[in-house]
C-alpha cells in the first residue's frame, strides 16, 4: 500500500476532468487577445490534499507536468490530450509533501505556503511566502525526496509583505539580455510610488526593478517567452466584478537594475469566461513549433472555486 501524503509519501490521486471546449461561455470563439484557446479542463479528485494549486512547469512538450501548491506539496501527473492535442484527461498524478531541511515535511501554513515555482535542467527553485524564502531542490519527480537548499533573498525582507511575497520565479531564455538569470516577482509588496518589487536574481543585469502596478492587479505568476519577453499573469476581485484576469508583456530589454516596467496585455478576461482564482502560468514549446502558455488555478479548498487548466496558443 503506499504511503499517504499526510504521512510523508508519495499519494496517488484519481483527477476527475470536465472538458472546457470554449474559453467564453456560450460561444465558441477561439481568439483572445494575441492568444488562441486550445482547451481547459476542470478538475476534481476526492484526495483531500488536492487543491491550492500554485504553479506549474511542464517537463517536456505539454506531456509531465510538475508543480507546488500553496499548503506544501509537490504535484506531479501526465496531460493526456486528444487525437487533435487538446488536453483531454491527467493521468499519473500524485502528491507528496514539499521537505524541510531535516528530511522531514515542512509543516503549518506559514512555513509551507509555495506560490512561484521554475525548472531549469534538474533544478527546481520555489518561492514560499509568509515566511519568506527562496530554496532550490533537486529535480525528483516520482520521490520527491529532495531537501532545500537556501537562497539569497533578492529584495530586502522589510520590503516583502506577509502574504504578498514572491509570487512569480522564473528562467529567463539563455539568449535573452538576462542570459538565463532567474527572475522573481512579487504579489503586491510595493514601494513608495506604489510599484511592485521585483528582482533579477544573477547575472549582468542583477539587481531590484519594479513592475508598474495598475488598476489595483496583483501579480499571481510569470514566465518568459522564448524571445525573452516576460509574461506576468495577473488578477483582481472585487464583489462587483468578480474575478478578472489579465497577462501583460513586459519587453525584455527593459529588465534592468531601479527600472520600473510595464507593458502591453495579450489577454483580458473576466466572469464571462471560463476562469477562477487563476495562480499559475507555464510558457511552452508544443511539438509543432508553436508557443503555449498553460494557466492553473487555485480553488483554496473552498466549494465555490474551481481547479481549472487553461491552455492557450500564442497567435502567428
Amino acid at each position: 500500500m503506499p504511503v499517504s501524503a499526510e504521512e510523508g509519501g508519495v499519494s496517488p490521486a484519481v483527477i476527475n476532468s470536465r472538458i472546457i471546449s470554449n474559453f467564453r461561455i456560450g460561444s465558441s470563439e477561439k481568439r483572445f487577445g494575441e492568444l488562441e484557446f486550445v482547451g481547459g479542463l476542470e478538475m476534481t479528485s476526492t484526495n483531500v490534499d488536492f487543491g491550492g494549486l500554485s504553479a506549474l512547469r511542464y517537463l517536456d512538450s505539454g506531456k509531465e507536468f510538475l508543480g507546488v501548491t500553496d499548503t506544501g506539496f509537490w504535484y506531479a501527473g501526465r496531460m493526456q490530450r486528444d487525437k487533435d492535442g487538446r488536453p483531454a484527461s491527467i493521468g499519473d498524478f500524485r502528491l507528496a509533501p514539499i521537505q524541510s531541511e531535516e528530511g522531514t515535511p515542512v509543516e503549518g501554513k506559514w512555513n509551507s505556503d509555495a506560490e512561484g515555482m521554475s525548472v531549469s535542467g534538474q533544478t527546481v527553485t520555489v518561492s514560499f511566502e509568509r515566511i519568506h524564502r527562496i530554496v532550490e531542490y533537486a529535480l525528483d519527480p516520482e520521490n520527491f525526496a529532495s531537501t532545500p537548499k537556501d537562497i539569497p533573498l533578492p529584495i530586502p525582507r522589510e520590503e516583502l509583505r506577509n502574504n504578498r511575497g514572491i509570487e512569480t520565479i522564473a528562467y529567463a531564455p539563455a539568449s535573452s539580455p538576462l542570459q538565463g538569470a532567474r527572475v522573481a516577482v512579487t504579489e503586491k509588496s510595493i514601494n513608495r510610488a506604489g510599484d511592485m518589487f521585483a528582482a533579477v536574481l544573477e547575472g549582468p543585469r542583477k539587481g531590484i526593478f519594479y513592475v508598474k502596478r495598475l488598476d489595483d492587479f496583483d501579480v499571481s505568476d510569470g514566465d518568459f517567452l522564448p524571445n525573452g519577453d516576460l509574461l506576468l499573469l495577473e488578477r483582481r476581485f472585487s464583489m462587483a466584478s468578480g474575478v478578472v484576469m489579465r497577462i501583460r508583456q513586459i519587453p525584455a530589454d527593459s529588465i534592468k537594475p531601479n527600472a520600473t516596467v510595464d507593458g502591453a496585455f495579450i489577454l483580458q478576461a473576466d466572469m464571462r469566461n471560463q476562469i477562477d482564482n487563476m495562480e499559475g502560468l507555464d510558457v511552452w514549446q508544443a511539438e509543432d513549433g508553436s508557443t503555449r502558455l498553460s494557466l492553473i488555478s487555485d480553488d483554496n479548498h473552498s466549494i465555490v472555486q474551481r481547479n481549472l487548466y487553461l491552455e492557450f496558443r500564442l497567435a502567428k
